[in-house]
Formats: C-alpha cells, sequence, structure tokens
C-alpha cells in the first residue's frame, strides 16, 4: 500500500498502536522496555532514528518508514544524514542480494 500522506498515516499508526496497548499492556510495556535499553546505550536519539529509518526501508515495514521519518526529523536529522542513513541501507541490501545471488549459483551448479 503506498502512502500519499504521511503525517496522516503516522497519526493512525500510533494511534493504532496506543489502542493496542490498552488491550495488551503487558505486550506494550514488553515493547517499550526494549526502546528505554537501546536508548540506554551509547547512541543518541538522531543516530538511533536514522538507524531505525534504514533497518525501516530494508523491511519493507511503511508504517516504522512513517514513524521513524517523523521522529528523525523532530530528533534534528539533516536531509544529507537522513539521506546517509538510506543510501547506507541501499548499499547493504544490494551486497546481501549479491551474496544470495552467489547462494544461487552454487545452487545451480550444484544440480549439474
Amino acid at each position: 500500500m503506498a502512502f500519499t500522506n504521511w503525517p496522516e498515516h503516522t497519526a493512525h499508526v500510533k494511534k493504532s498502536f496506543g489502542e493496542l496497548g490498552k488491550k495488551h499492556p503487558k505486550m506494550l510495556e514488553a515493547y517499550k522496555a526494549l526502546g528505554q535499553a537501546a536508548a540506554a546505550e551509547a547512541l543518541d536519539l538522531k543516530t538511533r532514528e536514522l538507524i531505525a529509518l534504514a533497518v525501516a526501508i530494508t523491511t519493507r515495514c511503511e508504517s516504522c518508514i512513517s514513524v521513524h521519518a517523523e521522529e528523525a526529523a523532530k530528533a534534528g536529522a539533516t536531509e544529507s544524514e537522513i539521506a546517509g542513513a538510506l543510501a547506507t541501507a541501499i548499499a547493504l541490501n544490494a551486497g546481501a542480494a549479491y551474496t544470495y545471488a552467489l547462494r544461487a549459483l552454487e545452487a545451480v551448479d550444484a544440480q549439474k
């Protein structure tokens, strides 16, 4: 699904997430604990949001993209920093595809 109104989608995701948390508070508490543990490490908020945005594109999670794009901007990430994070994710995906292409070639050769 392609979104054209990202702020509207972000608001919807946050509202839905909150509703799910009300129904399943233990799950929400555990999820929040993961975020708090990550925040306790050496990376600052902006760096964590840049990583989250990069991971969001590699996992193809549009809701994650929406939320972490907003959070990266709020954390002060510049357009150049965001582009750098996304370029790193693109390069990693290309590298992963390349290594799996090698595995595919091995599988083909093994069938001969």
